[in-house]
């Protein structure tokens, strides 16, 4: 299968920090289709071999493992070239459609790797010069949108260019095994399906926890903040795969039509759930890993006084038969202990204790789905050291590593998500119905904050965040993951 694949925003930090190591590394493992080209787009005037040195150069920013020798990279920059455009001009669409043509791909996609605000422009271009046929598709990378409003408007520019089925909107938490599996494990075996609901698990947690700070992106972060960058896409992404009923089939629209249906579940925000059940913090300066950090109020192109929050708690439920009164709990920040991403599935404790001392053991009882810094499932059980019916139990736990299981090297999200968007599988993009509605349910949390003036909660660095985030958990009798 040939493919052309566009990079907009081909000299840009997502391109030589994600999507370039994750072709490269498609490339290694031979899973990049042999017939294809990519195409770097951006303002700058360089040459193909220009780009080329320019990328070879940002490899050695990136970790180690992932940084291909010499040999390896010429084989893979045949594949690179490099064109410069004026995203606003008719004229350089046309030239682009003209390289398109010469050949004739089988599959064309195009990735919009560039702010947001370009992409309307970006979308219409395409639709204007015919670079939207049948064989075409489109990647765009979050935030997508500010609110619900300007979601709703680049939905309806990309609409009018695209079909749904054409429009991929990526979040590579997605793509990561773990996420694969967590589908795998309830709906190809038995054993966890009958457990799954209310009745047997007494509450989840999603961790997506960061230990940098925002380094140089102040001025980007400081108009984002932690709930629009991670919990209205990535948090509520795993949310919907963990609380979702089993689809009908492996149809991407069957998957999909079931996670909408999670997040239209959701118990919506009065302003008063938001003052009880949201905790939003910010980083203070202080000294992590035996070294002196900034804050954010200090940290570059922050504005003074900003109340942006870098760590956002809360607690949810969704009102459905599988899952009433279970307490989702998601929390997210940055300057935190660990770069830590997992899943916990806390299950409730047996109705009736029969082990001497075992009244308290209950929290043993979990399920712990890591997404990073490695891929793997733990199941946390209770067993008597000795065998003997009179013995303490002491927990103990069945870990799975998924690059050791399956011998291969871990494959990242964007390396799996860049392969499926070639392919045109579209179970691991978001819908704009699904996107739509993560921003109406976060709307009334950020409408709650601009009219609250005491800001966010400071927290120091390496911490967890403000003690208000377990104290939120603590009301209903739990702890985070790392408390139990």
């Amino acid at each position: 299968m040939s493919f052309d694949l566009i990079l907009f925003g081909g000299t840009g930090d997502l391109t030589w920090r994600k999507l370039m190591p994750a072709l490269f590394q498609a490339f290694r493992h031979g899973k990049l289709p042999p017939g294809g080209r990519i195409l770097a787009v951006a303002r700058d005037e360089r040459s193909d071999d220009e780009y080329r040195a320019f990328i070879k150069e940002r490899f050695t920013e990136v970790e180690e493992s992932k940084r291909p020798s010499d040999e390896a990279f010429a084989d893979f920059a045949r594949m690179l070239s490099y064109r410069r455009m004026d995203l606003s001009m008719p004229e350089h669409y046309a030239g682009l459609k003209r390289w398109i043509d010469e050949r004739g791909a089988d599959k064309v996609v195009s990735f919009l790797a560039t702010g947001p605000h370009l992409f309307p422009v970006i979308c219409e271009q395409l639709g204007a010069a015919g670079l939207n046929g049948p064989n075409m598709r489109l990647v765009l990378e979050k935030p997508l949108g500010h609110d619900l409003a300007s979601a709703q408007r680049i939905n309806r520019v990309v609409a009018s260019a695209f079909s749904e089925e054409q429009a991929l909107r990526i979040d590579h938490y997605l793509g990561k095994p773990a996420v694969q599996n967590l589908m795998a494990l309830r709906f190809g075996n038995a054993l966890f399906e009958p457990l799954w609901r209310r009745e047997c698990i007494a509450n989840i947690q999603v961790t997506l926890a960061e230990s940098i700070g925002v380094g140089s992106r102040g001025d980007f972060y400081d108009q984002t903040g932690a709930l629009r960058d991670m919990i209205q896409n990535h948090a509520l992404q795993l949310l919907t795969m963990i609380a979702m009923e089993p689809p009908s089939s492996n149809d991407a629209d069957a998957i999909r039509d079931e996670k909408l249906k999670v997040l239209k579940s959701l118990r919506p925000f009065t302003p008063e759930m938001v003052a009880r059940d949201v905790v939003r913090g910010q980083y203070r300066a202080g000294s992590f890993d035996g070294k002196a950090v900034k804050g954010y109020l200090d940290e570059v192109r922050v504005p003074p006084g900003s109340h942006c929050e870098t760590f956002v708690a809360l607690r949810t439920e969704v009102q459905n038969w599988r899952w009433a009164g279970v307490p989702f709990y998601l929390r997210t920040g940055k300057r935190l202990a660990a770069r830590d991403a997992q899943i916990v599935v806390n299950f409730r404790p047996v109705p009736h204790p029969i082990f001497p001392g075992s009244e308290g053991a209950a929290r043993a009882n979990k399920l712990v789905i890591k997404l990073q810094p490695e891929d793997g499932l733990e199941l946390h059980l209770l067993a008597a050291k000795g065998g003997g019916g009179n013995e303490l139990l002491s927990p103990v736990s069945l870990d799975l590593d998924f690059d050791k299981a399956f011998a291969s090297e871990r494959v990242g999200g964007y390396e799996k998500l860049l392969l499926d968007a070639i392919a045109g599988r579209l179970s691991l993009f978001v819908r704009s119905d699904e996107q739509e509605q993560a921003w109406r349910w976060v709307e009334p949390v950020l409408h709650a904050w601009t009219q609250d003036p005491t800001g966010p909660r400071p927290y120091a660095p390496g911490s967890w965040g403000p003690a208000a985030a377990s104290a939120l958990v603590a009301r209903d009798g739990c702890a985070w993951a790392e408390e139990q």
